[in-house]
């Protein structure tokens, strides 16, 4: 028998909870998303609503609530089943454990374990039956987690691509004998991994979609790898990704489909006015402590891209170089988490672009040291997408980067070359710090035999939020201190 489904899905929600004025329309938002998803439970009655990880961060309403506000929201919105992503664990492993047991939906992971008896600390899975049809969800998480959990040792994860593969074949190895008709891997690792993951996974496993998170990615429509669709919603709420499937009860597998990406919008959308009130009841108490001017900048800055020099990221770490004085401030560009700020800055504005708000580290390196650091931060990996780790330079250095040759041009610093034996203090945050090998292909070890790391500051933000009060009408112009050639 032939049965239809309708598979709505989002990704990296990142609190993107309240909607955007766009040219005579409201663009996104919880309250639009849930009344698209109602609107379309009502019209097919076997619909399914998954989200492929990072409901957290991005947003002062769930900074402020530490995710539980988030996960009251998502309670609302009510999806059928969540990945974790890995800024779910962004407030430690045992706040995360606490937000799950406050969700009225099954949170599902299979590849994070505690590492001294090998123990899932989440569901691995989870069958949703539907008009005599049963799905089978599996969660993956990226090999970022690793990093975000470094203070809390007895955490393990094996998220290894290869891993990954062998998790999800065990899991459908144990359930393909309960007469599962669709298998959908819901990944929080990166549109090129997912690829990866396709691939090597077992036809016999019986998996039908990967659905994706992580990247960020925007597709026309599914790839094919492997027999196995992939999708992915890009990212916030503005839109939603929809799958319109047949499926053959009989031999339990996919047999057509249709996929188009959905826009969150006041035209198409109907509103939840119940969403939206709870929202309101948030925003209103952090309005109150957070809507205040801090500065005004001469005119927008953005960061419109993370592998590159952007205005808010020369900024912010000229601003850490000149206040805590070190020769090198690296900010990590991913901890830059708005596109634009300004010309009006409020205080939310700021907590909203540095969410992470780090201790800042300060750390001694040689010249040869740096070059290495600089060489493996613009390595192949980042130009296709599957690193994350990038840097927002400060003032003083210059760097010129021939991509397609892997050539390193220049390497300045205040218009000298840098050389081998040359010492150089370097701030960086706390988060870089904790993962200093993998980041920069340094062992810790051999910087600190130049001189021990210390912390210089215990809160970047606070350092920017008063450079910021000091010094209004603040510019920022892109001036050439990462030159890549493309």
């Amino acid at each position: 028998m032939i049965k239809r489904l309708t598979l709505l899905h989002s990704n990296d929600m990142h609190g993107d909870f309240t909607a955007e004025q766009i040219d005579e329309q409201l663009v996104g938002g919880i309250s639009y998303l849930s009344g698209y998803v109602q609107k379309i439970r009502e019209e097919e009655p076997n619909t399914v609503y998954c989200i492929a990880g990072d409901m957290f961060r991005g947003s002062i309403i769930d900074s402020e609530f530490k995710g539980l506000s988030t996960i009251e929201i998502m309670n609302a919105l009510a999806p059928d089943v969540v990945s974790l992503g890995n800024h779910e664990t962004d407030y430690g492993i045992a706040h995360l454990l606490f937000l799950e047991k406050c969700a009225q939906f099954p949170i599902i992971n299979a590849n994070l374990y505690i590492k001294s008896n090998q123990v899932r600390l989440f569901r691995p899975h989870v069958i949703l039956e539907i008009d005599g049809m049963k799905l089978l969800f599996i969660g993956i998480l990226t090999e970022e987690v690793i990093t975000q959990t470094k203070k809390e040792a007895v955490i393990g994860s094996f998220v290894d691509i290869h891993d990954a593969a062998k998790e999800v074949g065990r899991i459908c190895n144990a359930y393909n004998a309960t007469d599962v008709d669709l298998t959908v891997i819901l990944t929080h690792i990166g549109f090129e991994e997912d690829k990866q993951l396709a691939a090597m996974l077992d036809p016999a496993w019986g998996v039908d979609v990967i659905i994706g998170g992580h990247s960020h990615t925007f597709l026309e429509q599914p790839e094919m790898i492997n027999g196995i669709l992939i999708s992915q919603a890009g990212t916030g709420t503005d839109q939603i990704g929809r799958f319109d499937l047949e499926i053959d009860t009989e031999n339990n597998c996919l047999v057509n489909y249709t996929w188009k990406s959905i826009t969150i919008n006041s035209d198409n959308c109907p509103e939840d006015v119940d969403i939206k009130n709870r929202i309101l009841s948030y925003q209103n108490e952090t309005d109150k402590k957070y809507k205040r001017i801090l500065t005004r900048f001469k005119r927008t800055l953005s960061h419109p891209d993370r592998n590159q020099e952007t205005e808010l990221g020369g900024l912010f770490s000229d601003i850490l170089k000149e206040s805590l004085g070190v020769d090198i401030v690296l900010m990590g560009s991913g901890g830059i988490r708005k596109l634009e700020m300004g010309p009006q800055v409020l205080v939310q504005d700021l907590i909203e672009c540095i969410p992470y708000d780090d201790p800042v580290y300060m750390l001694k390196v040689n010249g040869k040291q740096f070059e290495h650091m600089m060489r493996h931060m613009l390595r192949d990996e980042v130009w296709q997408g599957v690193s994350n780790e990038f840097y927002q330079l400060s003032k003083g250095i210059k760097v010129v980067y021939d991509i397609p040759n892997k050539r390193l041009i220049e390497l300045t610093w205040n218009g000298a070359p840098v050389e081998d034996e040359q010492m150089i203090t370097i701030g960086l945050e706390k988060f870089h710090y904790l993962n200093f090998s993998e980041f920069f292909d340094l062992s810790i070890e051999e910087v600190r035999s130049n001189q021990k790391e210390r912390i210089v500051a215990t809160s970047e933000r606070d350092i920017i939020e008063e450079y910021l009060i000091e010094h209004p009408h603040l510019d920022h112009q892109i001036d050439g201190r990462l030159t890549l050639i493309k």
